[in-house]
């Protein structure tokens, strides 16, 4: 960071509060929403005194963490991890994956790019696939994105399309796959009504078992998705719905976990391997789980797996899902310029800060909460730790790596070098998409012990701890109608719990949120407490000073 940055960052004292001489400690408890207490709230239900006091403490109050709080279209969209994280580190709204996507679709800019017209020329010549996880649950993408690419691509001349699906039922209903298939072969029906137009599914699969790994946590994954997309390697169905169907009926699982499959033609081969001279895109619009099979895709020196014969095909995203790794370098909409983060003005201040979570949630607390930006803002003044998470279904291991974090956190805080850090507890959010209840409430029960051990270490070292989220998950975790009740493994529009443990209050301040507080208020209120004024910028602090 050069003298200019440090210029523009500078930060002004606060005028009347002298802060605690330790840490400022955020703590993230992924997925942990504030619902009704209902049977199926595994954050009431679960034995949380710690958390419990928290939440009945003057320093409490709620936060909205879905909708356009956090830069998504409406308030019917449901909040997540990389749009929380980048409110809370920005201290600002900015509009986010969707809106951005559908602000381009609207006013037909997507559509004039040299990325799309590309495209477009290599699926005239060959066959133009579109990739990506197939429903409407506005977390990683939409179908009507997808309707919409296919219906401008055929009424430009593509003539041959296939489309990959991803199965959801994370996002979306556990079992809502065949809905979604059957609103998609009514759009390519009624392309292909249109003479000489040939659009079909062509593979498919759990997006927990094939294609949308994150953080390099499961390369395997990748490579499944990769061999059925490409080279059609998967078991062979005359078509996608028959194939949900039959793994229906062979087992329980939800749709997040089927098997790849391929769809084939009478002669049982498949209808839509990538070639030399086709063209890819990835319809997903948030990136953690659309880096590495880009990186597949268009990396020409590509050696995590071996891809077979890889073809020649021309390979772009929806968005850029990695801005400083440039992956992928073609793309169709340019993410959010989010600039000046909280962690930019702390640097430019000097002081040291640290980050720390396992796999699961580690770009979180670094590259989302520094504004989709990868690597260190200053990496004399910060600390990553990275907790490899264990590669299995997280309600078999409700604690995840809880405790490891918590020990790491403790060390930190007690080296003394730091003035502030940000933690991420996963399990909230990973043990809740699997629907497990019991598991999620078991999760809770570690959260609660963890909070508590900081909560002591924080007292210990004369530091501030805040509490919060990112956005809801196991506050609902079922519904029910007509008595029968349905696994709920997507996020919540619940707000989320915010609350400040200071030890060494005094009463020099008070909880004082703003209407409609969201997660972009935090920052403000990390900055006061750290005994600074806020950018004049950023959304106001949660706290009002005596």
């Amino acid at each position: 960071m050069n003298r200019l940055d440090v210029m523009a960052l500078e930060l002004d004292p606060h005028p009347s509060f002298a802060p605690r001489t330790g840490p400022v400690l955020v703590v993230i408890a992924d997925g942990v929403g504030v619902a009704d207490p209902a049977d199926s709230n595994a954050v009431h239900r679960a034995h949380t005194p710690t958390l419990d006091a928290l939440a009945a403490s003057p320093l409490y109050t709620e936060l909205l963490a879905h909708g356009v709080a956090v830069g998504l279209p409406s308030d019917d969209d449901m909040g997540n991890s990389e749009v929380g994280h980048n409110a809370l580190g920005a201290g600002r709204i900015f509009a986010q994956g969707a809106k951005l996507v559908n602000q381009a679709l609207a006013d037909g800019s997507i559509f004039t790019s040299d990325v799309w017209q590309t495209a477009i020329e290599r699926g005239q010549s060959g066959t133009l696939h579109l990739l990506g996880l197939h429903s409407d649950g506005n977390v990683h993408s939409h179908t009507d994105h997808l309707y919409t690419l296919l219906t401008q691509a055929a009424s430009q001349g593509v003539r041959r399309a296939r489309v990959h699906i991803l199965l959801d039922g994370r996002d979306v209903g556990a079992r809502s796959a065949m809905t979604y298939i059957e609103q998609t072969e009514a759009v390519l029906a009624e392309i292909n009504a249109q003479d000489g137009n040939d659009y079909r599914i062509a593979s498919g699969g759990g997006r927990m078992t094939i294609t949308m790994d994150r953080y390099q946590a499961d390369w395997e994954m990748v490579k499944r998705g990769y061999e059925c997309h490409t080279h059609g390697l998967a078991r062979h169905f005359p078509s996608a719905a028959l194939a949900v169907e039959t793994m229906y009926a062979e087992s329980d699982a939800g749709d997040q976990y089927l098997d790849a499959f391929v769809v084939v033609d009478d002669s049982d081969a498949p209808v839509g391997p990538m070639v030399d001279g086709d063209a890819v895109l990835l319809f997903n619009f948030r990136g953690d789980r659309a880096i590495e099979i880009s990186q597949a895709y268009e990396d020409a020196d590509f050696t995590v797996f071996d891809r077979g014969q890889h073809p020649d095909v021309f390979y772009a995203g929806l968005l850029q899902y990695d801005g400083d790794l440039m992956v992928p370098t073609q793309y169709l909409v340019a993410p959010p310029a989010i600039d000046s983060t909280i962690g930019e003005y702390l640097c430019a201040a000097g002081k040291a800060g640290f980050a720390v979570s396992e796999t699961q949630k580690f770009g979180h607390v670094t590259y989302f909460w520094n504004g989709n930006r990868s690597g260190y803002i200053d990496e004399e003044l910060e600390t990553y730790v990275e907790i490899p998470s264990d590669n299995v279904e997280f309600n078999k291991t409700p604690s995840m790596k809880l405790r490891e974090i918590t020990e790491e956190t403790i060390k930190l805080l007690r080296s003394g070098r730091y003035r502030y850090g940000r933690i991420n507890f996963p399990n909230g959010d990973m043990v809740g998409h699997t629907g497990d209840l019991e598991a999620t409430i078991e999760a809770m029960e570690v959260v609660e012990e963890c909070v508590a051990r900081l909560m002591k270490v924080i007292e210990e070292v004369d530091g501030v701890l805040i509490y919060t989220a990112d956005h809801g998950n196991a506050d609902i975790m079922y519904t029910e109608k007509d008595g029968v009740r349905s696994p709920k493994t997507s996020h919540t529009l619940s707000p989320v719990p915010f609350a400040v443990y200071d030890p060494g209050y005094e009463q020099e301040y008070v909880l004082d949120p703003p209407d409609h507080a969201g997660l972009s208020h935090v920052a403000a209120t990390m900055l006061n407490l750290m005994g600074y004024k806020a950018p004049d910028n950023y959304q106001p602090g949660l706290l009002r000073f005596r």
